[in-house]
């Protein structure tokens, strides 16, 4: 798992004024809406005795913690300690990491990270948000399975013959299935993808009618940083679903994904729900095949996996993985792992490069130069 990328916590829906427990990269946080309605992420450690600020109450533009109510500012910093008195002077080392948050899509992202602005990676841009002509659907889900994984389904072309009957033919037409070219789609520094064209059944339902009959379907597909990536299905000539999906790392066996789902046909709200389930139908058929992987977690050098051309874009997703990984923004999980129930991690903030002294430790993390080489095919 990596720190310094955008990571959605929750749907704009669903944060108010209660605050909420999150748990992303092995770590808890709070989300909560300020008396303003603006959303904001911190750790969920108190620092006084380890209390869980997202069992306490929102009180004004601040979050109190339940054990001793001590308060604290969407910046983290702690401007009440009841025990203290009144007009109490507060340390400025009772803060907590408070993280950076934007609201798009319908999703709070929160960058967890301690990257400054001017280095940080964009959240993957949803083109035709708002734009005339599209419609958008929301969706979200846990799965039983590691993100790395998901992720590198996702931009894996030669599944959807065998694990999707509404996208393949189940390998029954041996003589006629292969991947062909796959046409790169280079979005540096963040991404990698690409596009090609295979063989589709007639779509089934209600989206029968824009596609009746089987036959070329032209589709690309990418990662963008380490948790996004992009799909996008074009059936027809002016027939387009554009699909992104975010996810967010829970821990080495648990995701939580949201995809946002752009359609420039069957316009009316009465098909969204047609549409939320055709997505969740493929979805299902994914996670039945991510759920049982082994190992759970990507393995560390490519000898133990025999690629294939088909792969190049995962082995160009494990090239970047061990990129961000040499610049020292990868979790030592198993470090954290030994230590559970021992010691408060926190996941470093930008704030942490601008003061010294906090209460909690930084998360820790592989130190750079321990990556193995990972080089794609073809």
């Amino acid at each position: 798992m990596l720190i310094n990328f955008w990571y959605p916590m929750a749907t704009s829906a669903e944060l108010t004024d209660k605050p909420s427990r999150v748990r992303a990269l092995m770590q808890d946080f709070v989300v909560f809406r300020d008396s303003q309605g603006k959303a904001h992420c911190l750790s969920n450690t108190c620092t006084h005795r380890g209390g869980s600020l997202s069992g306490g109450k929102v009180v004004g533009d601040h979050i109190q913690c339940p054990y001793h109510g001590w308060q604290f500012e969407g910046s983290g910093q702690c401007k009440r300690i009841p025990s203290l008195g009144l007009n109490a002077s507060i340390p400025g080392r009772t803060r907590v990491d408070a993280y950076p948050v934007q609201e798009s899509y319908g999703l709070i992202f929160a960058f967890l990270g301690d990257l400054p602005e001017s280095e940080r990676p964009p959240v993957l841009a949803v083109k035709e948000w708002g734009q005339e002509g599209w419609r958008t659907t929301l969706q979200h889900f846990p799965i039983k399975g590691y993100y790395e994984r998901s992720i590198e389904n996702g931009v894996d072309p030669a599944h959807n013959e065998y694990v999707h009957d509404t996208h393949g033919f189940s390998g029954e037409r041996e003589s006629e299935y292969k991947i062909g070219d796959m046409r790169m789609d280079d979005s540096p520094p963040w991404g990698r993808g690409f596009w090609h064209t295979f063989k589709a059944p007639t779509l089934q339902g209600d989206l029968k009618k824009y596609r009746p009959s089987e036959g070329d379907l032209d589709a690309g597909t990418g990662f963008f940083g380490t948790n996004h990536v992009w799909t996008y299905i074009h059936p027809g000539p002016n027939y387009f679903i554009h699909q992104y999906l975010y996810e967010r790392p829970i821990d080495e066996e648990n995701t939580y994904l949201y995809l946002v789902c752009a359609r420039n046909f069957a316009l009316e709200e009465k098909q969204d729900a047609y549409v939320i389930q055709r997505n969740q139908y493929v979805a299902d058929q994914d996670l039945k095949i991510i759920s049982n992987l082994h190992p759970v977690l990507t393995p560390d050098v490519n000898t133990r996996e025999f690629m294939v051309p088909s792969d190049r874009c995962i082995l160009y997703y494990r090239e970047a993985q061990k990129e961000w990984e040499s610049r020292g923004w990868r979790i030592d999980m198993d470090k954290v792992n030994r230590n559970r129930g021992t010691v408060a991690y926190a996941i470093p903030s930008p704030a942490r490069r601008e003061m010294k002294g906090w209460v909690l430790d930084p998360v820790p993390m592989v130190k750079p130069g321990n990556a193995s080489t990972v080089k794609a095919v073809g």
